[in-house]
């Protein structure tokens, strides 16, 4: 091969990544610029500034020895990006890197497919051998020193004068189209995965803070017994209890249900929303940083001496459930309901009448954590007995399926876990006589099943849609409640009033009759 210089191939890795790697930048940029003659010159310019920005950035690190490995992990990280953003329309962004790294085996096994592995060949592994096999031309250090500079002074020259020359429209894409810039590739995701690796060092020098120290649950003859169901990206709109036209809720429509219709969530992911929901801290003030260093509702309930036990057929408990009994339901080993497909939610049930037999002194608070209806993969979340809604997608490649075959497989998705629920809901009415039973379900977050060419979830949550946000969210109570510590009349009545996750600290509290300096009667649901 030809000896090449670092100037050289910096150059020209900047402008494959500009071609190849952000298609779907430039897609979004066009739907919002059209390809009109006013808008032409704007959109060549835009090719050259990404260019000249991506020349300028890679002139910093890489270097004689730096060059290789740094490109060729951007070429490989990039591929896949670019897959996920092509097909998904999703953003890269901190809390996306932070579901990565939570994930687990079976959510990967979900996203792989031979679309992923052609873009890691061709916008990867292809390139990189072509840079790693590179000779490259290497001159005095001063040589190197002076080119270097030339090439940081001309990409930077370049970039001035390209905003310069089309102001106007660098005004308005910078000032009201924000959203685009989140999809270039590579520099938004390193700017994400450092503001990420900052988050995580800072909350790993940062001390626990415990809160409600003086708490104190009063004792009483009938313990209480409640069951937490963590929802996935069950959107509110496709429940039939919340007036849906398809019948998603067949056998929830036959119990005592009430539904909450105006329920939103804390963020856009698993990653975010989950501590939020059991965390002191509302949405307007929440950080992850702040949530897992802070005690959250299960630390506070454990000291008061309520038995907790968190069982999960998800990735994990997202840092909530690392101080309080935890049981895994993944796996064929610890789930005993599961099938060529997966484990199943139901399995969670498996067992769980003989832990609470076993716990006849103190309330009991049992949280199950849903693999729900999680995406993309629909169609493996439900058994064959749940198939209603067909034609379905049968693919984790959603683009290439018809809407009406993805809303399919995601609404009988939906119908498993209304199955699921009055399992739920099943197991605690036989235990009504000994317990005042109660069934809380709130999903994390949303949904985008392909409207205006969204997938998945995960956007920023101020750009995110609706459907991302708008959650599912019910109640059920046994009869052992009396009418002076429960209104279900009164309760029916605020099930329309707007609430979010913000409520559920304060109402597992309140519905345990907690005695805390930090409960607040005004974010109970049931006060």
């Amino acid at each position: 091969m030809k000896n090449i210089t670092n100037s050289k191939l910096i150059i020209l890795a900047s402008i494959f990544l500009v071609m190849f790697a952000n298609m779907r930048f430039f897609s979004n940029v066009i739907e919002v610029y059209p390809v009109t003659l006013p808008n032409l010159a704007f959109l060549g310019s835009l090719v050259i500034l990404l260019t000249s920005i991506f020349i300028f950035l890679l002139s910093l690190v890489c270097y004689k020895h730096t060059i290789k490995p740094i490109l060729i992990l951007i070429f490989l990280v990039s591929s896949s990006t670019s897959y996920f953003m092509d097909s998904y329309n999703v953003i890269i962004n901190e809390t996306m890197i932070q579901n990565m790294m939570r994930t687990d085996v079976g959510e990967v096994n979900d996203l792989l497919n031979l679309k992923l592995f052609l873009y890691v060949i061709l916008l990867g592994i292809i390139p990189s051998i072509f840079i790693y096999k590179a000779k490259i031309q290497y001159t005095t250090l001063k040589t190197e020193i002076v080119s270097r500079i030339k090439l940081l002074l001309i990409s930077l020259v370049i970039t001035v004068l390209v905003v310069i020359s089309f102001g106007n429209f660098y005004a308005s894409f910078i000032r009201e189209h924000k959203l685009l810039r989140f999809y270039t590739n590579p520099t938004y995701y390193i700017y994400s995965t450092g503001r990420y690796i900052n988050g995580f060092f800072k909350r790993a020098s940062t001390p626990m803070k415990h809160i409600a120290l003086d708490i104190k649950i009063p004792s009483r003859n009938t313990h209480k017994l409640m069951i937490f169901v963590v929802g996935e990206a069950a959107r509110a709109d496709r429940f039939s209890l919340n007036g849906y036209n398809r019948e998603t809720n067949p056998r929830l429509k036959q119990l005592e249900i009430i539904d909450f219709t105006n329920f939103w969530s804390c963020g856009t992911s698993t990653a975010y929303s989950l501590p939020c929901m059991f965390s002191i801290y509302k949405r307007s003030e929440y950080s992850n940083a702040k949530a897992l260093k802070t005690d959250n509702v299960l630390d506070i309930l454990q000291r008061a001496g309520v038995n907790i036990l968190w069982r999960d057929n998800n990735s994990d408990s997202k840092g909530v459930a690392l101080r309080v009994p935890y049981e895994r339901f993944k796996a064929p080993h610890q789930n005993t309901i599961c099938d060529e497909t997966e484990c199943r939610d139901e399995g969670m049930l498996v067992g769980l009448q003989s832990y609470i037999n076993e716990h006849k002194q103190g309330d009991i608070l049992i949280i199950l954590h849903q693999m729900g209806n999680h995406g993309p993969a629909y169609y493996k979340r439900y058994t064959p007995a749940f198939e209603k809604f067909t034609p379905t997608c049968k693919s984790n490649q959603l683009e290439n399926c018809r809407k009406e075959e993805i809303e399919n497989a995601y609404d009988n998705s939906i119908l498993y876990t209304d199955y699921f629920l009055s399992k739920v809901i099943e197991l605690l009415k036989n235990n009504d006589k000994q317990f005042k039973t109660s069934m809380f379900y709130v999903s994390d977050h949303g949904e985008s099943l392909g409207e205006n060419g969204l997938y998945l979830h995960g956007l920023p949550y101020f750009l995110a849609p609706d459907v991302q946000k708008h959650v599912a969210a019910l109640m059920w109570f046994g009869d052992n409640f009396d009418k002076n510590e429960l209104n279900i009349k009164l309760l029916k009545q605020k099930q329309n009033n707007k609430y979010s996750h913000d409520n559920i600290f304060h109402t597992i509290l309140g519905f345990m009759e907690a005695q805390t300096s930090v409960y607040d009667e005004k974010m109970d649901i049931l006060h």
